[in-house]
């Protein structure tokens, strides 16, 4: 019965995103050629909005349909709860109309952060907190105050909306980081909270129906609407039940650390952390030869190799390998980007 919502997932998604395609080339909707994006034509986007309308209609049909089904939501603190399941589908359906609206409209900067802090709120406005991480320097956990588990939920889901956003730069490989990161997170669920695992498997198909049109060459993009929906979603799931935080941060490595190392440049540049460049690891291969495919799938294989890791290892072992996946990928960084200089 799982495995029949995500197809049905996929195939609505699938249709919906052609659908979002008129749509956007109706009201020209789209992202336009000049010198920081790949694309050399106008290419509608949005389309992550039919990802985010189809995940809350058959995720609440998936838990209206649990008890009859005899998909357990778990017990004790791996219960998914009804404010859970709330904060899940509610706030994915939010967040891709606030990202919907800044495809329409274009906002300033100053208005897409608001609109980010304001998903930001909502996993707090259901109650929903990081209350603990894996002890990394032995047995336990380290708890955290309230005032500091809610600015950390806060960063949380700040920075995963902007670590999607900053890696969302060729065709297909958001989606595919993402759909990696929901199948790996239905994994770790499965054991302990089957209907939880179950909303991961659904996003991963509705993911599936998107990259249908989105993998290269694309016909339709994600658009802020799909980025900030799945960035939401893939930020609740992990906070939810067993799927925890400490493997979403490494199976998630890939954009989150890009986010980190390209924020820390402009900075260091003296720039707006929202100043466009090409420093990012997918431009820095690009720069060094790799094919459009050619790059998306050596990331896919990155994010593929990290998941393996966050379903092997223990919780304060995947911090640690968090930390030796920072050093290496700044690592490559710097090589990719002396070795595109000397091209």
């Amino acid at each position: 019965m799982i495995v029949l919502f995500v197809v049905v997932a996929a195939i609505l998604t699938s249709l919906g995103t052609q659908f979002m395609r008129k749509v956007a080339l109706r009201f020209n909707i789209a992202d336009h050629p000049n010198e920081r994006r790949i694309n050399m034509q106008p290419v509608p986007r949005a389309g992550g909005l039919s990802v985010a309308v189809v995940f809350t209609l058959v995720g609440g049909a998936l838990i209206l349909l649990a008890p009859q089904l005899q998909i357990s939501p778990g017990s004790g603190a791996a219960r998914l709860t009804d404010q859970g399941a709330a904060a899940l589908l509610g706030g994915t359906l939010i967040a891709g109309v606030i990202g919907f609206i800044d495809d329409r409209y274009d906002l300033r900067a100053r208005w897409q952060i608001l609109g980010q802090l304001l998903i930001s709120l909502i996993p707090i406005a259901f109650g929903l907190r990081i209350l603990f991480v894996s002890n990394p320097f032995g047995a336990g956990v380290l708890l955290f105050p309230d005032a500091v588990a809610l600015g950390v939920t806060i960063f949380w889901t700040l920075g995963m909306q902007n670590s999607m956003n900053f890696i969302d730069g060729l065709d297909g490989l958001s989606g595919g980081i993402s759909l990696l990161a929901a199948v790996t997170l239905g994994l770790i669920a499965l054991p302990t909270s089957p209907l939880l695992a179950a909303l991961c498997f659904t996003l991963a198909g509705a993911l599936v129906g998107f990259l249908r049109h989105n993998f290269h060459p694309a016909s339709i993009y994600m658009g802020t609407s799909g980025i900030l929906a799945v960035a939401y979603a893939l930020a609740v799931l992990a906070i939810l039940g067993t799927a925890k935080v400490a493997a979403a941060l490494l199976i998630l490595g890939v954009p989150i650390i890009d986010a980190f190392f390209v924020i820390l440049g402009r900075l260091l540049a003296g720039r707006s952390p929202y100043t466009p460049d090409k420093s990012h690891i997918h431009r820095r291969l690009l720069d060094n030869g790799f094919s459009h495919r050619s790059a998306v799938l050596v990331l896919y294989g990155i994010t593929a190799l990290l998941s393996i890791g966050a379903l092997l290892l223990t919780e304060s072992a995947t911090l640690y390998a968090f930390a030796g996946l920072l050093v290496v990928l700044g690592g490559v960084a710097v090589y990719l980007s002396r070795r595109a200089e000397g091209l």
